[in-house]
C-alpha cells in the first residue's frame, strides 16, 4: 500500500465533504464504490473475458476528522500504478479546492441593546457561550472577547487611515504638570509604573479595567525574574508569595505521525525555561501596592480617550467608564502599555504596527485526572494534529495554584486584513478539541477563568525600522512589540529589558530629554532576538495559500529535534533570548544539514522579499557580534 495524497481541507463539516466525494465527484477513469469513510476507486481489468476483477491498484479515499477540520489521505493498494493515476489525483485536488475554499471567520456584528452576549453569540459560538456560562464572570469576560477582536479587526482592515489620538500643538496654557509619568495600561505598565514611582517620580496609572483583573496569566524563569529582584521592586520573600506553582519539567512535542523518518524527533526537555507559574493576581496587586506607597495614583475603569502634545508637557482626555465622567490630566511623559489595543501605535506606525499575531485563548481549569497530567510538569510547546484551516494549533499547558492548570491554544499568524485571526473561532476549537489534546470530559472540569488575547509581533530589520516614541510618548510591552517573535512574551521581554529601560528613562526624564530622537533610544530591541523573526515566520500559513498539511509540523520538528538534541544549556539559551551568533549560526547549519529543502520551504512561505529583509537583520546581528567581540571581550 502506497500513500498517494495527503490534503487538509479547510471546514469542520467532514459529513458534507464526504457526501460530496461519494455523491458528486467523479473520477475521469476507474469506478466508484462507496465506503463508510469515503469511496474507492476501481481500475476494470479489461483483458479478461471473465467476470471484471479487481486489481490491486485500485485507489482508496477516505476522510477524517481531528481538531475541527477535515483531512483526506489517497492510498493505492497495490505496488503497479492505477490507471492515469496522476491525472485523477490532480482533478480531486482541483475540484476539492474549488468546492470548498478556504473560508476566514468574519466577527458577527450584534446589538447588545436589549438582549446578553450570549444570546447574541449563541447562534455562531454555541460551544464558547455554553462555557463561558459556566465561569464566574463569564458575561462580562466575553464581551471583553468580543471587544478585544472587534477593536483588532478595525486596527488590521484600516491600518493606513488609524484612529487619530495624538496630536501636537505649539503652545501651552500652562507649564505646570500633575504628574511626571502618565502610563495608560494596568498590566506590564503596572510594573513599570511601580519601579519609575520608587524611583520619586510623580507616577499615574490608568487602567480601562478594574486594577488587578487582566485574562492573561504569566509564566517565567527564577534567573529572569531576578532582575526585579536586582531592581528592588521585590524582596525574595515577596518573590516566594507570588509562585502559584514550580514545576520540575517542561516538554516540547510536536505532532510527527504524518513526518518523513528523518524529522521525527524527540521530547525536548527544558525544566528551567517557564518553570514558575506567577500569581497574577498577588502580583499585579504588590505592584500596586508599591506604586500606592511611593505616592503614585491609580484610576481604574477610566479610558483613554486622546492626548495633546506641547512643547512642555502632554495633556490627556480620559473618561470614568462607571459614570460617563470626562477626566483631563497633565503629565511630562506619556507611557503607552495598551498592548495590542493601542491607537497611538496604529497611528505612529501605521500598516507596520505589527507584522505577525499569535491568537490565544485558554481558560484555568481544575478536575483533571493525575492520570491525564502530573501537575509536576508543563507543556511548554505541542501539536495534536497538523495544520487545521489554515493555522498550526499549538498547545500550553501550565500547572498553577493547587490543583488549577492553565490551558492556551494558539497559532503564529501572519497580519492580513483579509484574515487578521479571530480570537471567537479559536475559542470554538478550544472548547471543541480540548478532550482530543488531554483526555478528558469538559462538561466535568471547573471553569475558573478564561485566558486570552492578541499577542503581537514585528519582524525586526534593525534599531529604527520602528518608532516606539513621539514628544514625549514612549511605548513598552506589546504595544512596542518589541519581544521575541518566537517565543511572543512581551513580559518576559520587559522582565529582561527592565533595568536597561528604566536607566535610560531615568536620564532622559533628568535631563529633560524628552524628544522623539531621544525617546526613540530607549527600546527593548535585540539583534539576536530580531534575526529569529525568519523562524516565526515559518509557522505561518500565508493568507490565501496552501500548504501541505504536515509541512510546519515537519518545519517544528526539524529545529526542536536539533535543540533536543544539544547539551541543555543550548536550549534553555536559546529560548530564553539570549542567543550568541555562534550558536545560532551553528543551530541554522545543522537545520540546513539535517532537511536540505528547509530553504526552499522558507523561501516559499516568506518570499523573496522577506528574505532580502531577514539577511539585513542576520548582517545587523553579526556586526553587533564582531563589535562585541572586539570592544567587549570576555575575560
Amino acid at each position: 500500500m502506497k500513500e498517494l495524497l495527503y490534503l487538509e481541507i479547510p471546514t469542520p463539516e467532514t459529513t458534507a465533504v464526504c457526501k460530496w466525494l461519494q455523491q458528486k465527484w467523479n473520477p475521469t477513469l476507474g469506478n466508484k464504490i462507496m465506503t463508510p469513510d469515503g469511496i474507492r476507486v476501481q481500475g476494470i481489468d479489461e483483458t479478461s473475458s471473465s467476470v471484471p476483477c479487481i486489481p490491486e491498484n485500485d485507489l482508496s479515499i477516505f476522510l477524517w476528522s481531528v481538531q475541527r477540520t477535515t483531512y483526506l489521505k489517497v492510498f493505492r493498494w497495490g505496488k503497479s500504478p492505477f490507471p492515469s493515476e496522476k491525472r485523477v489525483i490532480e482533478q480531486l485536488i482541483q475540484e476539492i479546492r474549488t468546492e470548498f475554499p478556504p473560508q476566514y471567520p468574519q466577527l458577527p456584528e450584534l446589538d447588545l441593546s436589549n438582549q446578553s452576549i450570549f444570546a447574541a453569540l449563541a447562534p455562531y459560538y454555541p460551544q464558547t457561550v455554553h462555557f463561558f456560562q459556566k465561569m464566574p464572570q463569564g458575561e462580562t469576560d466575553l464581551r471583553r472577547v468580543y471587544w478585544w477582536e472587534k477593536r483588532w479587526r478595525e486596527s488590521v482592515k484600516n491600518p493606513q487611515q488609524p484612529k487619530q489620538v495624538i496630536c501636537s500643538v505649539q503652545g501651552s496654557n500652562s507649564q505646570v504638570t500633575d504628574y511626571d509619568l502618565i502610563y495608560i495600561g494596568g498590566a506590564l505598565g503596572a510594573v513599570h509604573a511601580a519601579v519609575m514611582a520608587q524611583l520619586g517620580y510623580r507616577v499615574l496609572l490608568v487602567e480601562r479595567l478594574a486594577f488587578g483583573r487582566m485574562n492573561r496569566e504569566w509564566n517565567i524563569s527564577r534567573g529572569e525574574f531576578q532582575s526585579l529582584i536586582d531592581l528592588g521592586l521585590f524582596t525574595q520573600t515577596e518573590f516566594e508569595s507570588i509562585i502559584a506553582r514550580e514545576y520540575v519539567d517542561g516538554f516540547s512535542k510536536f505532532f510527527d505521525g504524518n513526518n518523513s523518518p528523518h524529522l521525527k524527533a524527540d521530547v525536548l526537555h527544558t525544566p528551567t525555561v517557564l518553570n514558575i507559574a506567577i500569581d497574577s493576581t498577588k502580583f499585579l496587586g504588590l505592584c500596586g501596592e508599591k506604586l500606592l506607597k511611593a505616592g503614585g495614583e491609580i484610576w481604574d475603569k477610566t479610558e483613554f480617550i486622546k492626548a495633546e502634545i506641547d512643547p512642555n508637557g502632554v495633556t490627556l482626555d480620559l473618561v470614568n467608564l462607571d459614570t460617563g465622567e470626562p477626566k483631563q490630566v497633565r503629565g511630562r511623559l506619556l507611557m503607552d502599555a495598551m498592548g495590542t489595543t493601542s491607537p497611538i501605535a496604529w497611528q505612529l506606525n501605521g500598516k507596520q504596527t505589527f507584522n505577525s499575531v499569535c491568537p490565544t485563548v485558554g481558560a484555568i481549569i481544575e478536575g483533571l485526572s493525575s492520570e491525564v497530567w502530573d501537575a509536576k510538569y508543563g507543556d511548554v510547546l505541542n501539536s495534536h494534529g497538523d495544520i487545521s484551516r489554515g493555522r498550526q494549533l499549538i498547545w500550553e499547558l501550565f500547572p498553577g495554584e493547587g490543583n488549577e492548570l492553565t490551558f492556551y491554544l494558539f497559532h503564529y499568524h501572519e497580519v492580513h486584513p483579509d484574515n487578521p485571526g479571530s480570537l471567537l473561532e479559536m475559542y470554538e476549537d478550544f472548547f471543541t478539541i480540548l478532550p482530543e489534546y488531554r483526555r478528558c470530559d469538559v462538561e466535568n472540569l471547573v471553569w475558573k477563568k478564561p485566558t486570552f488575547g492578541y499577542i503581537p509581533g514585528h519582524f525586526t530589520m534593525g534599531k529604527r525600522d520602528r518608532l516606539v516614541a513621539f514628544d514625549r510618548l514612549l511605548a513598552i510591552g506589546d504595544a512596542a512589540s518589541l519581544q521575541s517573535p518566537l517565543i511572543f512574551t512581551g513580559f518576559g521581554s520587559l522582565v529582561r529589558n527592565l533595568g536597561k529601560l528604566t536607566r535610560l528613562l531615568d536620564k532622559a526624564l533628568k535631563n529633560d530629554n524628552l524628544t522623539a530622537e531621544n525617546l526613540n533610544k530607549i527600546r527593548a530591541y535585540q539583534s539576536n532576538v530580531a534575526v529569529t523573526w525568519l523562524f516565526s515566520k515559518g509557522m505561518m500559513v500565508p493568507t490565501g495559500k496552501v500548504l501541505p498539511p504536515q509541512r510546519i509540523n515537519e518545519m517544528l520538528n526539524t529545529f526542536f529535534g536539533l535543540l533536543a538534541d544539544s547539551p541543555p544549556e543550548v536550549s534553555d539559551t536559546f529560548i530564553k533570548d539570549k542567543t550568541t551568533w555562534l550558536m545560532f549560526t551553528r543551530l541554522a547549519l545543522k537545520a540546513a544539514r539535517k532537511n536540505p529543502i528547509l530553504l526552499l520551504w522558507i523561501w516559499e512561505m516568506a518570499g523573496s522579499k522577506d528574505i532580502l529583509r531577514w539577511l539585513r537583520s542576520y548582517f545587523n546581528f553579526s556586526l553587533d557580534a564582531l563589535k562585541n567581540a572586539l570592544f567587549f571581550p570576555k575575560e
